[in-house]
């Protein structure tokens, strides 16, 4: 009987992230990239409500670095500075105005949550929400984050690792980013911090950047520790937030998309720019 309850239990974990607790009747997701909060909230109530659209996935709602050499560009929103709801798209104030108005009318939100890195190393060293950070250092303290948060020794993520060495595609950093160490019980709780915040304040559910460059085990934490949704927001007593894992596998390489599928649902796999239920982007930086 015992051994039969934890298959139960594991059964049910693996189904827990894979709804997206649409409201009733509804399907269909968009991807309004780059939308201010308000403009959004305006959407729902305006067009996406009425014409029955179930959710949006929106651009990543924490504090990322400026970085005006590059005249702004839009991967700017995933090298994070803190976890402070201040980025150009609006405030904490106007993030928590837009969900609940979308919410109102049957539209769920879902965050493009970036949990493996903070930022690369620029001149520019100031973020939208004011924070400063030591990149020499790995000192971010608008978190706050120091050395001990990161993967030593540091290294950068080569092509080749792709093929033969899921250590350093997990432990190293992609494209300059520095890369955070999950495995440790403080970053951990930074992370779940964050993402419950955003759910207290009524989102449905989370993209990962850049899962694959997690370890699967460290993301099963995560996840676990994550609350329930709030049903104020009008969500069922105990609906588990919906989670989608940017994955990709082209085949061929040492990381596969099935160490992944038992964790949550996929929005990237086997080279494919769509996702499950036709969510997610894959992006060139996040290979």
């Amino acid at each position: 009987m015992f051994r039969f309850i934890l298959l139960l239990t594991a059964v049910a974990s693996c189904f827990a992230y894979k709804d997206p607790q649409f409201a009733s009747g509804r399907t269909t997701m968009v991807h309004l990239f780059e939308w201010k909060w308000d403009d959004i909230a305006a959407e729902c109530e305006r067009f996406l409500g009425p014409k029955g659209f179930g959710g949006i996935q929106i651009s990543p709602p924490n504090e990322n670095l400026v970085i005006w050499s590059r005249n702004r560009p839009w991967w700017e929103r995933y090298q994070p500075m803190s976890y402070r709801l201040v980025t150009r798209s609006g405030n904490e104030q106007q993030f928590a105005n837009m969900v609940r108005r979308c919410n109102n009318v049957g539209v769920r939100i879902y965050v493009d949550a970036i949990i493996n890195h903070m930022t690369g190393t620029w001149n520019e060293n100031v973020g939208t929400g004011g924070s400063t950070a030591n990149f020499g250092n790995w000192d971010y303290p608008g978190v706050p984050y120091s050395r001990n948060d990161f993967n030593w020794p540091q290294c950068e993520i080569q092509g080749s690792d792709y093929g033969n060495n899921a250590e350093r595609v997990r432990n190293c950093e992609l494209s300059g980013l520095k890369d955070l160490n999950q495995g440790t019980e403080y970053v951990r709780n930074m992370i779940v911090n964050y993402m419950n915040h955003l759910i207290d304040l009524g989102v449905a559910g989370f993209r990962i950047d850049a899962a694959k460059h997690m370890w699967p085990g460290d993301l099963r934490v995560i996840y676990d520790r994550l609350r329930n949704l709030d049903p104020s927001h009008g969500f069922a007593s105990g609906a588990r937030p919906y989670i989608y894992q940017e994955v990709i596998d082209l085949g061929g390489e040492v990381i596969s998309r099935d160490e992944y599928t038992p964790l949550a649902a996929m929005a990237c796999k086997l080279g494919s720019n769509l996702g499950t239920s036709g969510i997610g982007r894959c992006s060139d930086l996040h290979r």
